[in-house]
């Protein structure tokens, strides 16, 4: 018995090492340009595999997998609060964890490493005033293409062909500066509804992406004002853009001249509530000045946000803004209610095209 007990410890100390291993083998990888490269590579191959492969289930796989991964890791850990089943339950769950790590780095992980967008751009100096100006261009925008959506008996936009929506998303995948886009649209519809949507709702996450299936899921229960956003959204992360203000920068760049009226006044609404929420510390009566002159249809569409995050605030949401906030800042993103990165983004761009 004592034996067994020896070799059963032996082998966790084993599978605890190859943990630590692979944290310190990824992060030196992180570190060399070409090995970065190389995984960039590989996604795109993995990528057309695993949509194409998931593309026909009319349901989430990524959120089974989830499902059944944290059944598993419940249960395994119960197992270790009994004494003679622990130590087999700890190698079992550090076999698991193992191997989930290994392969969201390969699938996934070492994406954060990839160049920066930003550096596509030349440097230049932002200025408060082009985002004052910028906002007041999306301001009337808005106006504008707010006119052509459809809305629900309440007046509030309300997009009715979502189907119709994913389709147009991925046309102007295609359509992306080469510029700044090198990656490969595949045109495959891996995009779905949650399963955890009545969660979501409570916890501030608007959609995801499983690094294991490329699958995009999204919170089908949105305001329409925040959906086809994050539909685009998503589907930048589909492309391989890993870090989140980059995935809002090319999410906003497939909606911007996007021919779906719901697509592109989403994504300009977006891009007026990003403007605003970097100026609001330093220019407050600005900002309270632009909200003002919302037409009253955005008007409408700003309340239902507000209703619909008031119906749902709770712990969850505090929870999941503290954790979502220190997995962006452990991947070297910036945290999740800043909107400095996408707008400095945004800016260049602007300025680049002028």
């Amino acid at each position: 018995m004592r034996t067994k007990l020896r070799s059963i410890f032996r082998q966790n100390r084993f599978w605890a090492g190859l943990l630590l291993a692979q944290f310190v083998l990824f992060f030196c990888l992180s570190k060399i340009p070409a090995v970065v490269k190389f995984f960039q590579e590989f996604f795109e191959y993995q990528k057309l595999l695993h949509q194409k492969l998931f593309r026909d289930l009319p349901f989430s796989a990524g959120d089974i997998f989830y499902v059944f991964l944290s059944l598993a890791l419940v249960y395994l850990l119960l197992k270790t609060l009994r004494r003679h089943t622990r130590n087999a339950a700890l190698r079992t769950l550090l076999v698991m964890l193992n191997t989930l790590y290994f392969f969201y780095q390969i699938f996934w992980g070492m994406l954060y490493f990839q160049t920066p967008v930003s550096a596509q751009f030349p440097t230049r100096k932002v200025e408060r005033q082009d985002a004052e100006q910028l906002a007041i261009v999306y301001l009337r925008r808005c106006r504008e293409t707010r006119k052509l959506v459809q809305e629900d008996r309440y007046g509030v936009f309300k997009v009715y062909n979502r189907a119709g929506l994913e389709r147009s998303i991925l046309k102007e995948q295609k359509s992306l500066p080469g510029t700044i886009n090198q990656k490969q649209a595949t045109g495959v519809n891996n995009i779905k509804p949650s399963l955890f949507s009545p969660v979501m709702s409570y916890t501030g996450i608007l959609g995801y992406y499983n690094p294991f299936t490329a699958e995009a899921q999204y919170n089908p229960l949105l305001p329409s004002s925040q959906l086809p956003f994050t539909l685009a959204h998503e589907s930048a992360h589909q492309l391989g853009y890993a870090r989140e203000h980059e995935a809002n920068f090319v999410g906003y760049l497939i909606g911007k001249n996007a021919a779906n009226a719901d697509l592109r006044y989403s994504t300009e609404y977006y891009t007026l509530k990003a403007l605003l929420g970097s100026l609001v510390q330093e220019n407050p009566e600005f900002v309270k000045a632009v909200i003002r002159s919302y037409s009253a249809g955005m008007k409408r569409d700003r309340l239902a946000e507000k209703m619909f995050v008031r119906r749902h605030e709770g712990v969850l949401d505090v929870f999941f803004g503290f954790t979502n906030d220190l997995f962006l800042k452990s991947n070297q993103q910036e945290g999740s209610i800043t909107y400095s990165y996408f707008v400095d983004l945004l800016l260049q761009y602007e300025m680049a095209e002028k």
